[in-house]
């Protein structure tokens, strides 16, 4: 039997593959969003309003069986912004979920919460170590998450890794648009780190999952990933092989490149933060054996699936003239500018 479901952040990635699949599984779906939907569906009703409109996002919620929180905001985002969007949405959803009676609420976190941890796999009771205004806003609003659970309210945290897919723009944008043109692509040193990422299909299963399990199961906070991961030279060499240029993956000496962009960073000739270049530079996966075992959760895709999926789109796409990108960056739908890094695209 469908039920009635609200999704925050519904015209986005994430918020708009999930709306889409609850939609067809049979259930109501309400999305809420800034923006109008960019795939919509006869079935879906669509509100355009902000979630830190308390009345507004009570009123939505006012009768649904669960609400998922996918809105938030993007690293490369100013400061102040990031933690109003992210804290203090989250802060209004629950509230809202609590005045209306909501009996779930999935909250979309994101494994930053742990910032550069040294342990890997990570797994969920990896104290949360937030090194920067992105991660400090994701840890803050897991907190509020959690308060709402110990009041007892059902609240499954989910904790996905870096996910993409159709409609994933962002920094891939610029592997796919130098592959596309014959160029070699470069990797901070060796490229030789085992980089963890999630298929969008996967992370949207996972959702579903979460809605119908028990709720002393759901209850809980959840790391999701690809079971099957290599190393970022691998991964990103596997899109210039489909380029069919002949072109390869090229190595840059670390700490020299890691100051050059720390330094374009700072001007804002950039879009390549410091926590992902730093990122870049360490193994980085998570464990998610506790999905596995609670939730009887198996992902489908690779990383090497996932990221030519999203490849084979943005060719679709791009040939076709799609818009996507124009933003420069407001959404994960959007290509990032490459700023002065576009300039360096005459070495590769």
């Amino acid at each position: 039997m469908g039920r009635r479901i609200v999704v925050t952040g519904s015209a986005g990635m994430l918020g708009g593959h999930l709306a889409r699949r609850l939609v067809l599984d049979g259930h109501d779906v309400v999305g809420v969003d800034l923006r109008p939907q960019a795939d919509p569906l006869p079935a879906a009703e669509h509100r355009i309003g902000d979630v830190r409109d308390l009345p507004l996002m009570t009123e939505v919620m006012t009768g649904a069986d669960a609400v998922v929180h996918c809105a938030g905001a993007l690293p490369s985002y100013p400061a102040e912004q990031i933690h109003d969007l992210i804290v203090g949405g989250t802060r209004t959803v629950l509230e809202a979920g609590r005045r209306a009676g909501v009996e779930r609420l999935v909250h979309i976190s994101s494994t930053a919460v742990y910032g550069l941890p040294t342990l890997v796999p990570t797994p969920e009771d990896h104290p949360r170590a937030p090194v920067d205004p992105y991660t400090r806003a994701k840890a803050a609003a897991e907190e509020l998450a959690e308060k709402y659970r110990a009041d007892g309210m059902c609240v499954p945290i989910l904790r996905p890794k870096t996910f993409l897919g159709p409609g994933r723009m962002g920094l891939f944008a610029m592997l796919f648009e130098w592959a596309e043109e014959g160029r070699n692509f470069p990797v901070l040193g060796r490229g030789d780190k085992r980089i963890q990422m999630f298929a969008i299909e996967d992370l949207v299963d996972a959702v579903a999952v979460v809605l119908d399990a028990p709720p002393d199961v759901a209850g809980d906070t959840y790391n999701l990933a690809a079971a099957e991961f290599g190393t970022l030279r691998a991964d990103f060499q596997a899109v210039l092989d489909a380029a069919g240029h002949g072109r390869r993956v090229v190595s840059l000496p670390a700490g020299p490149a890691l100051a050059g962009l720390r330094l374009l960073e700072r001007t804002r000739l950039s879009p390549v933060y410091g926590r992902l270049a730093r990122k870049l530079l360490a193994d980085s996966y998570v464990s998610i054996d506790k999905a596995r075992e609670r939730l009887g959760f198996r992902p489908r895709l690779s990383n090497q699936d996932a990221i030519l999926r999203t490849y084979a789109w943005w060719r679709e796409h791009r040939a076709a003239g799609s818009p996507a990108g124009s933003r420069g960056g407001a959404t994960s739908r959007d290509a990032w500018r490459q700023g002065a890094l576009s300039l360096a695209k005459i070495f590769f």
